[in-house]
């Protein structure tokens, strides 16, 4: 919504959408009996005209007509990166007395825009959201009336709407280097599905470093599209038992990581294949060998998102064009990512 606008109503949503008041007002505040077909209807149109529920009523607006809340859509909640993300959000926001909501998309954009809907409804004061890669239409939207936006994890282009990443590419591609500089030719690459951002910029990392060499990537040992660590499990065992194993293994992503390492250790495998994950997870020190990994640090991601979100809030920031910060990654060796081959 521009200055001068009026904001739009509840019965400007009615009126629009084609139904009762009532029935917005129950869509509105989440109550149930009301069919599928409307809800959808009611969703789309308060979208469309960029209505954002009014709190008044119960006593949760400010003077300075904010709600002291902002919103947090992650992949899963449950993931040691979002948590982490997400407590980092969370300490930032409390300093200035405001609550942070979250919920977890599952990496599906229509998951994700039910929430971006239903947080903006709720009349939020700011998104971060990590984004699968499918609502940016909806994110621009909402962004143009009026709602800052964050997006974390994944690069995005959109008008005022900042990002934070970290160096994906050049992360996966120094370890590698690291790899083929301890003499190893074959080797393999899990990742996650090619339609997130950053699976595509470790896979670039991945290309890079053998580019650098002069070698072509082996698309045999090439595994993308991996959605849960016991896909990466299955992966990871064909691969080992195939014709021609590698003698490393690149997982892009915690999950995939944690997968492949329990491939190993079903297979004995773990003292003399080498493994190298993107994204520490618990106990990756605790094992034997240690898993090595490309760290990223969600705690500085979650801070410099909600410190970029907080000051467009404030309003100071909110005329500045669209700024990405990229945090850097760190090599954590821990023994499995400096195995040589076998000779």
């Amino acid at each position: 919504m521009q200055d001068g606008e009026r904001a739009a109503t509840m019965r400007d949503v009615a009126r629009q959408a084609g139904v009762g008041l009532a029935t917005v007002s129950r869509v509105i505040n989440g109550k149930p009996g009301v069919a599928p077909e409307l809800v959808r209807r009611v969703t789309e149109t308060a979208r469309a005209l960029g209505y954002r529920h009014d709190l008044t009523a119960s006593s949760l607006r400010r003077a300075d007509r904010r709600t002291a809340t902002i919103a947090l859509v992650l992949e899963d909640v449950a993931n040691p990166f979002s948590s982490v993300l997400h407590r980092a959000v969370e300490d930032a926001a409390r300093e200035e007395g405001i609550l942070v909501l979250a919920g977890s998309s599952d990496e599906h954009p229509d998951r994700e825009r039910e929430l971006i809907d239903a947080f903006t409804l709720r009349r939020v004061d700011g998104l971060i959201v990590l984004p699968t890669g499918g609502t940016d239409e909806q994110l621009a939207a909402v962004r143009g009336h009026g709602t800052p936006i964050v997006c974390a994890d994944r690069l995005v282009e959109i008008d005022r709407v900042d990002t934070v990443t970290v160096d994906n590419r050049d992360g996966t591609w120094s370890a590698v280097r690291r790899l083929r500089a301890l003499g190893h030719r074959r080797i393999a690459f899990l990742g996650d599905s090619d339609s997130i951002w950053t699976a595509r910029q470790r896979y670039a990392g991945f290309a890079d470093a053998h580019a650098e060499a002069g070698e072509p990537v082996d698309e045999r040992l090439v595994r993308r599209g991996l959605r849960s660590e016991e896909a990466a499990r299955a992966a990871t065992t064909g691969l080992l038992t195939g014709s021609e194993p590698p003698s490393a293994v690149f997982a892009a992503q915690n999950l995939l990581t944690m997968g492949a390492r329990r491939a190993l250790q079903d297979l004995g495998a773990q003292e003399e294949v080498a493994l190298i994950g993107f994204d520490d997870f618990p106990v990756a020190d605790l094992l034997t060998p240690g898993v090595s990994v490309v760290a990223q640090d969600p705690a500085s991601v979650g801070r410099t998102a909600a410190r970029l979100l907080l000051a467009r809030i404030r309003g100071g920031d909110d005329h500045l064009p669209s700024r990405h910060v990229v945090v850097p990654t760190r090599y954590v060796p821990r023994g499995s990512g400096e195995i040589r081959p076998r000779t």
